[in-house]
Parts: structure tokens; C-alpha cells; sequence
């Protein structure tokens, strides 16, 4: 069982993870208006972070290092300037990252939006300066791309993204019905899907069109900023609940 320091603002820095109580009682002093921390140290303006390092204004991190500015990132280190990055946001000179939004410097990456500098990159939109990129789209200065297409879809014209009104409201009360959600499969039938499923089924002949020539996850992305939101892709990997209570939160606060 873990022995715990706390402090006034909900941070706790565990004697067994740092050796000493000495130790633990440093990386606890270490931390600056932090809330909710676990074993972080040197943190500045941090909410609910664990096995931190260095980080500022963190929120929902997870064994981060040196960040700044990061929301619900996992396993990262060193954000604007990522390694190995999974399910980060507007990273800068990223490296090994996947379900990356407006990244630059990229390399290594998958299902990237927006992105500048790639390198290696699959399933790409809207990139420029690429090498060695697959299924990209809308690109430019690429090298080596495999089904690379400037602006045209299969029948040779561009797709379009469509716009869902109220789009939170709109797809809480699709889920919001018994069996209708399952976060395991994209579609588990016409009547069940799991969140990414959901938008694009809802988005009509459009938003289906777009699955085919994009896929489930990077549609349902591209649909939710067309209708005004900017979705972290992580949130399509995770359990019903969590996905439930985002979209109920997302729903009743529009």
C-alpha cells in the first residue's frame, strides 16, 4: 500500500515512487498552482497529471516530460518538440506520432490532418512537403506516395466534408438509446456504432462517402471540425462510458 504526501491544493507524491520520504516531500514542494497531481515534479499550472516532469499548463497527462501547454496526451515527452507521442493536439516537430491534429516537423505520424514537413506519413490530408506518405490527400511537394491524389476523390472529383447543425446534441441522442453505442467496431450494425460510426453514419450519404475514401476515423474527425469542433481522434479509442460521458458532457454544455 502506498504511503502518501499530500499537499493543500490535491497533489500527492507517493514515498514509494521516489525512494525517500525526503524525496517525495521535494517533488511535492516542486510543484506550482498543480491540482490534483500525482508524482509529478517541477509542474507549473497542471490539473490531474501523473509521473510527470516539467511540465506547464498540463491537463489529463499521462507520464509526460518536459510538455507545454499539452491536453490529454499519453506518454509524451518533450511536446512542442514531441518523441514518441500517442493522441497529442497541435504538437510541434513531432516524431513516432499518430491521430495528430495541425502537426508540423512530423515524421512517422498516421492519420494526420493538417500537417507540414511530414515524413513517412500515412493516411495524411492537406499536407505539404511529405515524403513516402500513403493514401494522402490534397498534398504537396510529396515523394514516393502510394493512392496520392491532389484534390480528387475515386470518380475524379473533390469530397466534400459535410456539416452536422448542433452536431453534439445530434449524435448524444442517437447513442443515447439501449445497444446503440459499442466503441468496439466502427459499425456493428445499422443501428449501432460506435462513436466515429455514429458522426459519419449521421452525416448521410456524405459522411459515408467520405468513410470510403478516407476511413471511419479520419472522416468522423474532418466532420466535427467542418461542424465546428476540433475532436482529439483518441476519443474514438476509448471505452462506452468514457465516450458516453464525453459526448453527454459535450451535449449539455452546447
Amino acid at each position: 500500500m502506498a504511503t502518501w504526501l499530500k499537499d493543500n491544493n490535491g497533489n500527492r507524491c507517493s514515498i514509494e515512487h521516489f525512494g525517500t520520504k525526503e524525496k517525495a516531500q521535494a517533488a511535492l514542494d516542486s510543484l506550482s498552482n498543480c491540482r490534483n497531481c500525482t508524482n509529478c515534479t517541477n509542474c507549473t499550472n497542471c490539473r490531474n497529471c501523473r509521473n510527470c516532469r516539467n511540465c506547464t499548463n498540463c491537463t489529463n497527462c499521462v507520464k509526460c516530460s518536459s510538455c507545454n501547454s499539452c491536453s490529454d496526451c499519453r506518454n509524451c515527452s518533450d511536446c512542442i518538440e514531441c518523441s514518441s507521442c500517442s493522441y497529442c493536439r497541435n504538437c510541434s516537430s513531432a516524431s513516432s506520432c499518430s491521430y495528430c491534429i495541425e502537426c508540423s516537423s512530423c515524421s512517422y505520424c498516421s492519420d494526420c490532418i493538417d500537417c507540414t514537413d511530414c515524413s513517412y506519413c500515412t493516411d495524411c490530408s492537406y499536407c505539404s512537403d511529405c515524403i513516402d506518405c500513403i493514401d494522402c490527400r490534397a498534398c504537396s511537394s510529396c515523394r514516393a506516395c502510394s493512392s496520392y491524389s491532389l484534390d480528387a476523390n475515386k470518380d475524379g472529383e473533390k469530397p466534400n466534408i459535410p456539416k452536422i447543425d448542433n452536431i453534439h446534441k445530434v449524435v448524444y441522442n442517437a447513442v443515447n438509446k439501449p445497444d446503440a453505442l459499442d466503441m468496439q467496431d466502427w459499425h456493428t450494425c445499422s443501428t449501432t456504432h460506435c462513436r466515429a460510426g455514429w458522426v459519419v453514419t449521421l452525416a448521410g450519404k456524405e459522411g459515408l462517402e467520405l468513410e470510403e475514401y478516407f476511413n471511419t476515423a479520419l472522416a468522423a474527425q474532418l466532420i466535427y471540425r467542418e461542424s465546428g469542433y476540433r475532436i482529439n481522434p483518441a476519443k474514438f479509442y476509448g471505452s462506452n462510458e468514457d465516450a458516453m460521458a464525453d459526448m453527454k458532457k459535450l451535449a449539455e454544455n452546447k
